[in-house]
């Protein structure tokens, strides 16, 4: 989190000043020095001139101290705060060396709203982009965990530190989704997950844990099915924010697939970047940081997540193709491909969550299906819906925050080729194409009463091998903010 100052500080290695779309800014506090402001303004002249368009560059104010103008658009139309900051981070690192930056924040000539608001934003993607995954690092450790410190010279101190607490609650909700996602898979087993999820218990939240005995005694051989292969123990978590009203009843709910390691099972993956498949858990991960930040931002909402934790395994007791399972819903499956796991562990997940909880809405999220990624690459996740205002809800609040979200159809003609000839449904279609979309129709026959209910496929915005503005590269924890802006506009 960054700290609050009233003047420029004498060891600061950078300043930034932020100027708008003319190349011209206030010194409202009067912090800046003759020299300073003679060579910014000189500097701001040349840029002028040049008409330069890059939004931030640097110059030498002194021989210790580097100078940073960033160029802020007046209007907020295609343009998020948060992915200039990640920007200004990347060119800090850059620079190298420079450890105590001042952010001259009182120098863009907004009202005072729009400015903290833009700033507190503007930070949160300088703290996103400077995630690092580094715990199992033993080299250089000391040079790989070197930090930058922001200081904020501003006269807005108090509604600064508000903001910012809120936006805090939301990076630290995506850490978690990152950090989970991220640890190697014979740490992060299904055990293990839970123990982490426990942790959570400090801050408010109430975790309950469904083994495999309890699970079989539920009937819930769907999920169960799953990790029958593995040696490592099947379970069912359950985490609830009760922040609106002492009675928990209705709440909002969300579901995440948990996959730890995925080898396809009996059918199993090609060896080539089957290591990747520790990051099958993403969904569950998104699940565990909304919550998080849920609690820690103390959310005016009742919130229930629910993560299925199963690793996929190939051994003499792993579940075969051609095998049917009675589900928690009742409905039998077969399955025909034991790496359609994914859907395995909703189906009882999204049925159990909707009989034991009668939420609002249900939003499952899970990196579901490759077919997704053949669709919409990187950049969209998938969004499939039973219901316009659930999915029209969502859209908007994935344009808010820039985590972008596709809506494909649902139809009846698709459910069609999820039919078994010999059970209820079977968990793969091999004949008609349209694998995400005929996932999403499996997935929606264990929803049983008509509760409003979204999936999100996030098998290609889980995890990106190349770093982006708001992320270095590795796990994303795409979704945390796009879920927690959705709570926060339309049912908080």
């Amino acid at each position: 989190m960054a700290s609050f100052i009233s003047s420029l500080s004498p060891d600061s290695d950078a300043l930034a000043v932020f100027v708008n779309e003319n190349y011209t800014y206030k010194d409202k506090n009067g912090v800046l020095s003759k020299t300073a402001l003679q060579k910014i303004n000189s500097f701001l002249r040349i840029l002028k001139s040049k008409k330069k368009e890059d939004e931030i560059i640097s110059f030498d104010i002194s021989e210790k101290q580097k100078c940073f103008i960033v160029k802020v658009k007046n209007k907020y139309e295609n343009f998020f705060p948060e992915e200039l900051g990640g920007r200004f981070f990347s060119d800090l690192k850059k620079a190298k060396g420079l450890e105590k930056i001042d952010l001259y924040m009182d120098s863009l000539d907004f009202d005072k709203k729009k400015l903290v608001n833009f700033f507190s934003e503007f930070c949160l993607g300088f703290n996103l982009k400077s995630y690092t995954f580094d715990k199992y690092k033993t080299i250089n450790k000391e040079k790989i965990n070197k930090k930058i410190v922001l200081k904020i010279i501003t006269s807005h101190k108090e509604k600064m530190m508000k903001d910012s607490k809120y936006y805090e609650a939301i990076k630290e909700g995506v850490f978690l989704s990152r950090d989970l996602v991220s640890e190697p898979p014979n740490v992060l087993n299904p055990k293990k997950y839970t123990e982490e999820i426990k942790k959570l218990t400090k801050l408010g939240l109430k975790v309950e844990i469904l083994n495999e005995a309890k699970l079989k005694k539920l009937g819930m051989n769907s999920l169960l099915g799953v990790g029958q292969g593995s040696e490592n123990e099947t379970f069912l978590v359950i985490i609830k924010w009760n922040g609106a009203k002492n009675n928990f009843g209705k709440p909002l709910a969300f579901v995440g697939k948990g996959v730890c390691f995925d080898t396809g099972g009996i059918s199993l993956k090609p060896a080539r970047f089957m290591e990747e498949m520790k990051y099958d858990m993403g969904g569950s991960a998104v699940v565990v940081g909304l919550m998080k930040s849920f609690a820690l931002r103390k959310a005016k909402v009742n919130a229930v997540g629910v993560v299925g934790l199963v690793e996929n395994m190939p051994d003499g007791n792993a579940q075969r193709p051609g095998d049917i399972v009675k589900s928690y819903s009742g409905k039998t499956i077969e399955v025909l491909n034991t790496d359609a796991e994914g859907r395995l562990v909703l189906a009882d997940a999204l049925t159990y969550t909707e009989e034991k909880f009668k939420p609002k809405f249900i939003i499952d999220l899970a990196t579901l299906t490759g077919a997704i990624i053949m669709a919409l690459g990187d950049e969209y996740a998938g969004l499939f819906s039973n219901d316009d205002e659930l999915s029209k809800n969502i859209f908007k609040a994935s344009e808010n925050v820039n985590e972008k979200v596709w809506r494909l159809p649902l139809h009846k003609n698709y459910d069609k080729l999820m039919n078994s000839p010999i059970a209820d449904v079977q968990n793969i279609n091999y004949a008609g194409g349209a694998g995400s979309i005929t996932a999403a129709q499996f997935l929606q026959r264990f929803i049983l009463k008509k509760t409003p209910w979204a999936h999100l496929d996030i098998a290609g915005t889980a995890f990106s091998k190349k770093a982006a503005s708001l992320n270095p590269g590795g796990a994303t924890g795409f979704g945390v903010r796009l879920l927690n802006n959705l709570v926060k506009e339309y049912y908080e």
